[in-house]
């Protein structure tokens, strides 16, 4: 199912669980802005060559638009527009004062030198500056982009307004970044995990662990379960699959991957077919690739006990109805992999007070909103009679919902 019709199921799902007016359902629905642009840069050979940029500003009425600017062939306005929205509900589950945006360029960043990434990210820069801003939209680095391409749009950016910091987050910590944002989404998934678990009396030592995507997200996830005692059975990404049913020893894999650039030939696991990965024998499985892995096909042979959707949309509603039937609990993207944007929005709040924290605050504040946001979410399951995805839902379009209203919105 295409991630904007899923995403807008959901949203009306939860609105009609709350009531909400027609036309303030289809208002909060509607993005605010749409942005798309031309960037036409030389190549290293001197040749021209165009792309498409995007930039999808859902909603802003909880405070500046938040959302990360991806490179990736498969950029697309629906998949842009599901993403932003996206956003909008997340912040608010974890009660961060931003509303939800995204972006991006439809390009393959691997077939790019660095010198013509940096000019298609100056040219974007040049063609957004305008829309973009510290108390407008603040941007951060999603697939394909790092804290290198938000310092480029930070430098290009205050070109135009002058030194900006806040104007992007997942900046280089020489230019104002963070400490423990690199981490963050993958520590705030494994503090959902701890959230989720404790409600039926389990912990991660206990259990076994599947993560697909191996990414910063998955990588990061996977290091901080391996040092809780969880048993990480398997392991795949793009690059291959291994899987030892003693526990990966992740340290050693993690330095492979460095090595080699993938997964394959790891000598402390099994090589295993990519597509088993998702239906392998485990407690919790963690997807934290693409969206739609989840889906009608393979949803009926899901064997894990509890999903973490550490990526975003990687369940289609089709394989939630499936889930749900074998009472597989699902514990959904918009408060599972919200860490990064947690960590995001304590970035913005250093740079404008100019005061930077140590790392640790930052990982105890982290864990503070993902305790909170997880207590709230359980208070709407009650409420509403529904399940966690419902719950988390409910919660963020509620608290849209109330702004929207209280800001004076005529129905």
């Amino acid at each position: 199912m295409n991630s904007l019709v899923a995403t807008s199921r959901n949203f009306r799902h939860a609105s009609r669980l709350l009531g909400l007016d027609s036309k303030l359902e289809k208002s909060l629905l509607i993005p605010f802005r749409e942005i798309k642009v031309e960037c036409t840069i030389p190549k290293d050979d001197g040749t021209l060559v165009s792309y498409v940029g995007f930039r999808v500003q859902h909603d802003n009425a909880r405070g500046p638009m938040k959302g990360g600017i991806r490179y990736h062939p498969e950029v697309d306005p629906d998949e842009v527009n599901a993403l932003a929205q996206l956003m909008t509900w997340k912040t608010a589950v974890v009660d961060i004062p931003y509303g939800g945006a995204k972006g991006g360029i439809g390009c393959s960043p691997r077939d790019l030198s660095l010198s013509e990434l940096e000019r298609l990210t100056r040219v974007f820069t040049q063609k957004i500056h305008d829309l973009i801003g510290i108390h407008t939209d603040v941007p951060a680095p999603d697939m394909g982009t790092n804290s290198q391409t938000m310092a480029w749009i930070l430098d290009e950016y205050s070109k135009f307004h002058g030194h900006s910091p806040a104007v992007v987050t997942g900046k280089p910590i020489d230019l104002g970044g963070s400490l423990g944002r690199d981490a963050a989404t993958g520590r705030g998934v494994v503090f959902a995990t701890e959230a989720l678990l404790a409600e039926y009396g389990k912990s991660i030592s206990e259990l076994t662990f599947v993560i697909q995507g191996f990414g910063n997200v998955g990588s990061w996830a996977a290091q901080l379960i391996h040092e809780r005692g969880g048993k990480i059975i398997a392991v795949g990404d793009i690059s291959g699959a291994t899987r030892n049913p003693n526990g990966l020893d992740i340290p050693a894999l993690l330095k492979h991957k460095v090595e080699t650039g993938n997964l394959k030939d790891f000598n402390g696991g099994d090589a295993m077919d990519l597509n088993e990965l998702l239906v392998h024998e485990c407690d919790v499985l963690i997807p934290c690739a693409l969206g739609g892995v989840l889906n009608r096909e393979n949803a009926a042979d899901v064997k894990a006990k509890y999903i973490i959707e550490a990526a975003n949309h990687p369940t289609d509603p089709d394989a939630d109805e499936i889930l749900a039937k074998k009472g597989v609990i699902v514990l959904p993207d918009i408060y599972a992999n919200a860490g990064g944007v947690t960590v995001s929005y304590f970035e913005w709040v250093q740079n404008i007070q100019g005061f930077m924290w140590e790392e640790e605050k930052v990982n105890q504040e982290l864990q503070r909103y993902m305790r909170k946001a997880f207590m709230n979410i359980k208070a709407m399951c009650q409420m509403h009679d529904c399940n966690l995805r419902m719950g988390a839902f409910t919660l963020g379009v509620n608290r849209v919902a109330r702004a929207t209203l209280l800001r004076g919105w005529e129905a």
